[in-house]
């Protein structure tokens, strides 16, 4: 009924997507299972990533689900290559974009956020990811900054995530959104630090050596029993790395990053000291 897809970016993809079509359904595995005459487990390695169901088992899935629309065929199309190991995703939107993100870091062990222009997706402050969205408080979001800000749950899980941020000291000074928002910011990082799986190394200015941070930001998902993925944000899309010689560049640069970067310690340090001098100037 399906090919194997190794748990590429776009099968964990479109898993997520069928799973939370079926939550909104309100229909259990089991019970979607039974109206599609298939194994309960079968649909467990859909959702997962596991198995990648072909266009056509996706178009019953989402028949069954009362799924219609532009939704009922972009799912369809998603199925059509997700067994590619990079995956390019257009402008479908930023709920998609935050619901892939979130199955990346629900089923991660380790995340590296290496972030050269704006501060962690994962410790961002309502505020601040309503300025990073545009600024514009608007339904929509509203709606996308609760999604984001929601995200942070997981790293206070049971089996939470480590997580290791790579800043650089340009972004932890660039006023995003104004300056009380970003002393708010700041002082959240600086409480953030205190989590035993968080850790914040910052890339200090006036280096006059290149770094693999000079490339730009990217998001390394190490898991405990999948390849690493890489996930990189653009303009008006986004891509997701899986392919092994890619992912063992990324977890090299990772690794000479936090060689380069201060140790946590004097890294907190340095963000205390940025947010007492806003205050000072308040």
């Amino acid at each position: 009924m399906a090919g194997n897809s190794e748990r590429t970016p776009k099968a964990r993809a479109l898993g997520a997507e069928l799973r939370e079509c079926r939550n909104d359904a309100d229909m259990t595995q089991r019970a979607l299972a039974q109206h599609l005459d298939v194994s309960y487990v079968t649909l467990s390695r859909y959702e997962s990533g596991a198995r990648t169901p072909k266009p056509e088992d996706v178009a019953q899935i989402l028949t069954t689900l009362g799924v219609r629309g532009a939704r009922y065929q972009e799912l369809v199309e998603m199925a059509r290559d997700a067994d590619q190991p990079n995956w390019v995703a257009g402008p479908t939107g930023a709920r998609r974009e935050l619901t892939t993100l979130i199955e990346f870091e629900t089923n991660a062990q380790h995340i590296t956020d290496v972030c050269t222009d704006v501060m962690p997706g994962l410790l961002q402050t309502a505020d601040y990811a309503t300025a990073v969205m545009g600024g514009h408080a608007d339904a929509d979001t509203n709606a996308r900054v609760t999604m984001r800000v929601g995200r942070q749950n997981v790293l206070h899980r049971a089996e939470a995530p480590t997580l290791e941020v790579v800043i650089t000291e340009h972004t932890l000074r660039e006023p995003l959104g104004g300056h009380d928002v970003l002393l708010e910011q700041l002082r959240h990082l600086a409480k953030a630090s205190e989590l035993d799986n968080v850790t914040i190394r910052v890339l200090p200015d006036g280096s006059t050596e290149w770094t693999p941070a000079h490339a730009g930001s990217f998001v390394l998902f190490e898991f405990a029993k999948a390849a690493p993925i890489v996930h990189l944000e653009h303009v008006a899309s986004s891509t997701s790395v899986y392919s092994a010689r890619e992912t063992r560049a990324y977890q090299e640069a990772a690794t000479t990053l936090r060689r380069t970067a201060m140790d946590p310690h004097r890294s907190v340090q340095l963000i205390n000291e940025i947010a007492d001098q806003l205050e000072g100037h308040r």
